[in-house]
């Protein structure tokens, strides 16, 4: 079985459910404490052995570039001053993963953007990484992910149960329990209507998925909203070469939308050397004023 060694990160949407700060920040950009969202996703693949990554791009998102690109006199004058864990913080990700980038030219779906990644990930299994998620556990969400596919040989996802209201947002599984945390799927459905929900497994933030994708997106209709959704081609890789569910360890936030953002900044900052004493103090004053 062939070690996956490479992650595809789209990123191309507009990011209209945080405006209006994503109309000159890309969302992937905004901060959870001192770190941008996208570098939870970038330090998450690195932990997870993930060695090529390529990030889909959209008009406007040049700031993801500049931010993991060499800054050679930054790191010097880091250096200069003795700030060698700074230092460190910046140049882990340069030296430890490769990092490319492609124009997603038209927003045309989740299965779309992963289409374009079609020559740079050639004829290997990959991992997926939703830009719009941030997985928090241990060991990493992608990690676990990784584990399955290397236990099974087959395509994963990762999921958690949510509410109806939540699954009709997202997508609904039909499984069969396998072992512990581990689900067979027998199938799938991108934001079902009431009537049509499975279970309330949904897929969330992280894929492992066979090259034959790619062939699957060029082919398929349009889906759900008009666009080429990934859902519809991973429901078609199921059927020809079986899929497993992996209800993960750990947390995850919807950084597309601004209560996600926050919950995430609390929670991180709560962890926080700097910060982690100044905002549970915080926290315990206001309680009084919220109940």
């Amino acid at each position: 079985m062939k070690k996956i060694t490479k992650a595809v990160i789209p990123a191309a949407g507009l990011g209209t459910r945080m405006l209006p700060i994503s109309k000159s920040i890309p969302k992937e950009m905004l901060p959870i404490v001192d770190k941008p969202c996208m570098q939870y996703l970038i330090e998450e693949a690195i932990d997870s052995g993930i060695t090529d990554i390529l990030i889909i791009n959209g008009r406007g998102k040049d700031a993801i570039e500049d931010h993991f690109d060499r800054n050679i006199e930054y790191e010097e004058k880091l250096k200069a001053s003795g700030k060698s864990h700074l230092l460190d913080s910046i140049k882990r990700i340069n030296d430890k993963a490769n990092i490319f980038y492609i124009r997603q030219f038209q927003a045309k779906g989740l299965g779309h953007a992963v289409s374009c990644a079609k020559s740079f990930i050639g004829n290997e299994p990959f991992a997926v990484m939703y830009g719009d998620d941030v997985c928090i556990g241990e060991p990493p969400v992608l990690k676990q992910i990784l584990d399955v596919y290397e236990k099974y040989g087959l395509p994963v996802v990762s999921v958690k149960e949510f509410s109806d209201e939540l699954v009709m947002k997202y997508s609904s599984l039909k499984v069969d329990h396998l072992e512990n945390n581990i689900y067979k799927i027998n199938d799938m459905i991108e934001k079902p209507k009431k009537d049509q929900i499975f279970s309330n497994y949904s897929i969330l933030g992280r894929v492992v998925l066979m090259p034959e994708i790619f062939d699957i997106l060029d082919t398929i209709p349009p889906g759900y909203g008009g666009e080429i959704q990934l859902t519809d081609a991973m429901k078609v890789l199921m059927l020809s070469k079986g899929m497993l569910a992996c209800d993960f360890y750990g947390k995850r936030y919807d950084i597309g939308n601004k209560l996600g953002l926050i919950i995430a900044a609390i929670d991180e900052g709560l962890k926080h050397p700097e910060v982690k004493e100044g905002l549970a103090e915080y926290i315990k004053q206001i309680q009084t004023e919220l109940l």
